[in-house]
């Protein structure tokens, strides 16, 4: 005979409390790491956005590329929360 939705219910219980669950200390330890990660990603995106912003150039085709490029970099800071710094 099948077991009933009792039973089924208690087997899921123990299983549940038989796996380990993350310390809080684990948890901001990972939000700690997240947020550095995040940090230097963009310090990363700014000093690529400051040196496309320093070339100088005549070709209108690298002058395309940088702009592109500067348009790239200036959306992923956006994503990552970045407000510009005067």
């Amino acid at each position: 005979m099948s077991k009933g939705w009792e039973s089924k219910s208690v087997e899921e219980q123990q299983a549940e409390a038989a796996t380990p669950k993350a310390s809080t200390s684990e948890v901001t330890a990972e939000v700690k790491r997240a947020e550095a990660d995040r940090k230097r990603r963009l310090q990363a995106l700014e000093m690529q956005r400051e040196r496309v912003l320093s070339e100088r150039t005549s070709s209108p085709h690298r002058r395309s590329a940088l702009e592109l490029a500067l348009a790239t970099i200036e959306r992923e800071l956006e994503q990552l929360g970045w407000s510009i710094k005067l």
